[in-house]
C-alpha cells in the first residue's frame, strides 16, 4: 500500500472519496519538498455528510457490548505494531521528523491504544443513596455521542489517536479534520487502520479541508457535542469561543512557554544530566512541540559550568536529512516557519541579546540557537517559540527561579532539576502548570495520566480516567419505591 496514494481522500460513512471543493490541499515532504499528495478539500457539505454519517452509526455503537468495542481496538494495536516500519517512513516524509523522532511517535501511539482497550472497561454506572427512604438514585455514565477532533501537525498520529481511540471505546463516533500538513498520517492512516480492523462505517469519518473552504462548519454544526482541538492558543480561542457558543464542550490542548529550571545544588554528574535534559527538552523534533522548553532558567553559581556544556553540546547536533541515523534535527514544517524563526532571532539580537549558538538557516532547516542576556521585559521570553531556538536565562536564588517560571501567560509543562528531589517537588507545586517533571525532561506524556494545560495552554484534560470525563456525560435516573409525599 502506499499511503500517499490510498490514503489521500476524504473518509466518509466507510468509502473514500474525492472532496468537491474547487481547490487542493499539496501535501509536500518538508525536507525535500517532494510533493507527497494532492487532496481535494472537502466542503461543508461533506462536512455534514461525515456528520450525519456518525450521527447515524453512534447509537448502535453505543449499544454494543464493550468486548466487542474492545476486539476492535486491540485489532487496531496489532495493526499498528505489524505496519511500524511503514507507519514511521510515512512519518519521516510527512512530518520531517527523525528516525528518532518517528520511532517514538508509533512507540507511544501504541501505549496508548492499550490504555484505550482498557478505557471500554471502565465506564461504570453507580446506584448512590438517597436521604428520602424507599428512593434509589442511579448515575449512568454515557457516551457523549459524537466527537469533533482537529488535529496538529507536530504528532498528527499520536495526538489524533488521543481523542479518537478514547473516544471510540467509549461508544462515540468522531470526525477528524487533520492539519493541512499531516493530512495523511493525521487522518487516513488512521481510517485506514480503523477499517482494516472492522470498525463500522460511519464511526470514523476524515474531511480534508481548511477554514479558507468551511469557515467554522466544523465547530458549529450541530452534530458535534464535543469539539478536541490540539493547536496555537491563537486558534484555540477560536475555537473555545465558537464551540462554547453552541453550548458544546471544548477540549482545548494549546502552546506551551515551558521553563526548564537548574538549581544550584547540583554536582558536575547533576550537570551534565540537566545538560541533557534540556538538550531533548528543547530540540526533540526541531523543538516544534507544545511542552518543549523555550527557556533555561539556571542558578548562577552553577552558570558557567552548565553553559559552557549545554553550548557544546547544541553546537555538536547534526541538522540534514531525516532519514539519516545521524541526523539529530530535521527540517522545521514549512518554509514560512523557517521564515518566522529566522527573524525572531535577528529580531532577538537587534534587541540587544547575545548568540552563544547562531545556527544558519537553509531551506526548512534551520539549525539550533543558543540566546542569552534578553531584556527582562523582552516578548520573546513569554511566548512560544515552537522551533530550534532557545533562551538561557540565569537567577539569583529560588524565589526568582520561581518568578520567572511563572512569569508566561502559558502552563503546560515545565521542569526542574536538583539534588534533593523533594525540594524539586516543592518547586514544582509552585509553578502554575498543569504538568511539572522533577529531574527530567519538559516533554513527557504517559497514557494513564492526565495531560493538559493551565493559562492560555488549554481547558480540560486528556488520557487515562480524564478520557472518561472528556468523551463521557452522566445521567441520573432516580427510582421511587412506594408512593412518596409531595408538599403540593
Amino acid at each position: 500500500m502506499s499511503y500517499f496514494t490510498d490514503l489521500a481522500h476524504q473518509y466518509i460513512d466507510g468509502e473514500w472519496r474525492t472532496g468537491s471543493g474547487s481547490w487542493d490541499i499539496i501535501d509536500f515532504n518538508p525536507y525535500n519538498g517532494e510533493k507527497l499528495a494532492a487532496i481535494t478539500v472537502a466542503t461543508a457539505r461533506e462536512v455534514d455528510e461525515a456528520y450525519r454519517a456518525a450521527e447515524r452509526a453512534q447509537p448502535g455503537w453505543a449499544a454494543t457490548n464493550p468486548y466487542t468495542r474492545r476486539a476492535v481496538i486491540e485489532r487496531v494495536l496489532r495493526l499498528v505494531e505489524e505496519r511500524a516500519d511503514d507507519i514511521v517512513e510515512a512519518i519521516i516524509d510527512e512530518s520531517g521528523g527523525t528516525r528518532a523522532k518517528a520511532l517514538y511517535e508509533v512507540g507511544t501511539a501504541g501505549e496508548f491504544l492499550r490504555e484505550a482497550i482498557r478505557l471500554t472497561m471502565r465506564s461504570e454506572d453507580r446506584i448512590l443513596p438517597s436521604p428520602v427512604d424507599g428512593r434509589e438514585n442511579r448515575v449512568h455514565r454515557l457516551p457523549v455521542g459524537v466527537v469533533g477532533v482537529i488535529s496538529p501537525f507536530n504528532f498528527p498520529f499520536l495526538v489524533t489517536l488521543k481523542s479518537v481511540a478514547p473516544a471510540l471505546a467509549l461508544g462515540n463516533a468522531v470526525v477528524i479534520k487533520p492539519n493541512q500538513n499531516a493530512p495523511v498520517i493525521g487522518g487516513g492512516l488512521i481510517a485506514g487502520l480503523f477499517e482494516d480492523a472492522g470498525l463500522p462505517a460511519g464511526l470514523l469519518n476524515v474531511v480534508v479541508t481548511d477554514i479558507a473552504e468551511i469557515g467554522d462548519a466544523l465547530i458549529e454544526h450541530p452534530v458535534p457535542k464535543v469539539i478536541s482541538f490540539a493547536g496555537s492558543d491563537r486558534v484555540g480561542r477560536h475555537v473555545g469561543a465558537v464551540a462554547g457558543g453552541q453550548f458544546k464542550r471544548a477540549l482545548l490542548q494549546l502552546s506551551g512557554n515551558s521553563a526548564l529550571v537548574v538549581l544550584d545544588d547540583l554536582d558536575e554528574a547533576g550537570i551534565d544530566y540537566a545538560v541533557d535534559a534540556a538538550v531533548f527538552s528543547r530540540f526533540f523534533y526541531q523543538g516544534q512541540i507544545c511542552m518543549a522548553a523555550n527557556r533555561i532558567l539556571v542558578d548562577r553559581a552553577v552558570e558557567r559550568e552548565f553553559t559552557e556544556k549545554f553550548v557544546a553540546k547544541v553546537a555538536a547536533l547534526r541538522t540534514g536529512d531525516p532519514r539519516d541515523p545521524e541526523t539529530q534535527i530535521g527540517p522545521v514544517i514549512n518554509s514560512s516557519h523557517a521564515d518566522a524563526l529566522t527573524s525572531l532571532v535577528d529580531q532577538a539580537l537587534a534587541e540587544g541579546a547575545t548568540a552563544l549558538v547562531r545556527g544558519n538557516t537553509r531551506g526548512n532547516l534551520v539549525e539550533p540557537t543558543v540566546l542569552t542576556g534578553l531584556a527582562p521585559d523582552s516578548p520573546l521570553l513569554r511566548q512560544e517559540i515552537f522551533g530550534p531556538v532557545v533562551l538561557l536565562v540565569p537567577f539569583d536564588g529560588e524565589e526568582e527561579a520561581v518568578r520567572l517560571a511563572n512569569d508566561t501567560p502559558y502552563g503546560l509543562s515545565g521542569a526542574v532539576h536538583t539534588a534533593r528531589v523533594e525540594r524539586g517537588v516543592a518547586f514544582a507545586e509552585r509553578i502554575v502548570t498543569g504538568m511539572f517533571h522533577v529531574n527530567d525532561a519538559t516533554v513527557r506524556d504517559e497514557p494513564m495520566v492526565a495531560f493538559g494545560g493551565e493559562k492560555a495552554s488549554g481547558l480540560g484534560r486528556l488520557n487515562g480516567d480524564a478520557a472518561l470525563d472528556a468523551f463521557t456525560t452522566q445521567k441520573w435516573i432516580s427510582v421511587r419505591r412506594g408512593r412518596g409525599e409531595f408538599p403540593l
